[in-house]
């Protein structure tokens, strides 16, 4: 909804990645979500001064892996514990990372969590620690580089052959290109709920072989594609059921859509606060947990007992039919 709402006023492509979040601070309502979406929007028109870039830098440290580039004073940077499971980072890692930002004299900070690596249970509290380290470390790196004059290039493909039920999303997928100096980087942005381990890293393959010098891959985390199919997670992230090959034709077709708009560009950053918003909170989102669990153990305790009838039943017409 809001990649639309600001497609509609802009008039070019928009993507959303995934911020640093937990679901305590999902929206109450529709009238909340409309209310963020009106004030991003009406806050969309500010003036861009900067025109400079630094190039795209990976720091791993082997556990988790930050990406970073600094666009005017405005540091964009984003993490992963691929090809381990990467779901939602704790809001204390951004808190952070604005922090160190300052330190290094940035007055605006953009961190995503890429969310594009499921692949069974990872601890996110003892990660946390690996994460502020790889962050330091990739900020202090992003901050030592020259800038210079950028493009950016942005295509969206909305592939028609994958539904929610695939795990794709309406928003389909976004590709952003940064060229600076020689180096052209993509970040492409999918529409769905996280995405198999081992697909980012052919999604880099195959951005190499079309010109692409560096590259990561986000999931927008949408629960639009959530419980519409009968599965052990009641949805398919990108790549368990999609083919991996059409869905690479799709991304390599946005990003050559991007290459092919690259422009001299100017950046800016804005932060603003919408207030009254109303969240579900950590609290109610427990309890509602705790039910849901709570229902599912007594679900268990009642169906046993009529699946052992029915079946008792059953045998014994068997034996007398």
């Amino acid at each position: 909804m809001l990649k639309t709402a600001l497609e509609n006023k802009l008039n070019c492509p928009v993507c959303v990645p995934h911020g640093l979040l937990g679901h305590e601070f999902d929206l109450a309502s529709q009238v909340q979500t409309q209310k963020i979406i009106n004030h991003v929007v009406e806050q969309a028109n500010f003036k861009v001064l900067e025109v400079k870039a630094t190039p795209f830098i990976k720091v791993s440290n082997g556990s988790a892996t930050a990406v970073c580039q600094i666009l005017g004073n405005c540091a964009f940077i984003s993490f992963t514990l691929a090809p381990k499971t990467t779901e939602d980072l704790p809001r204390e890692l951004g808190l952070f990372v604005h922090q160190e930002a300052e330190k290094h004299g940035l007055n605006c900070c953009v961190v995503v969590n890429a969310h594009n690596s499921i692949n069974g249970t990872i601890d996110i509290g003892e990660a946390l620690e690996v994460l502020k380290n790889v962050a330091t470390a990739c900020l202090e790196k992003a901050v030592s580089l020259k800038k210079l004059f950028f493009e950016v290039g942005a295509a969206t493909v909305i592939p028609k052959e994958f539904s929610l039920k695939d795990g794709m999303g309406p928003g389909g997928i976004t590709v952003v290109v940064v060229k600076v100096g020689g180096q052209k980087t993509a970040y492409v942005v999918i529409d769905g709920n996280n995405m198999v381990a081992g697909l980012r890293e052919y999604v880099f393959s195959a951005l190499h072989s079309v010109g692409i010098d560096e590259s990561e891959v986000f999931t927008t985390d949408t629960h639009s594609v959530n419980a519409v199919v009968l599965s052990r997670r009641g949805y398919y992230p990108v790549g368990e059921i999609i083919n991996h090959e059409n869905l690479i034709s799709y991304i390599k077709e946005a990003t050559l859509a991007a290459i092919s708009n690259l422009e001299r560009v100017k950046v800016a950053c804005r932060s603003i606060t919408v207030p009254d918003v109303k969240v579900i909170g950590e609290k109610p989102l427990e309890a509602l947990c705790l039910l849901i669990d709570r229902t599912l153990q007594k679900a268990k305790k009642i169906v046993v007992p009529i699946f052992a009838i029915s079946g008792l039943i059953l045998m014994l017409f068997l034996l007398y039919l």
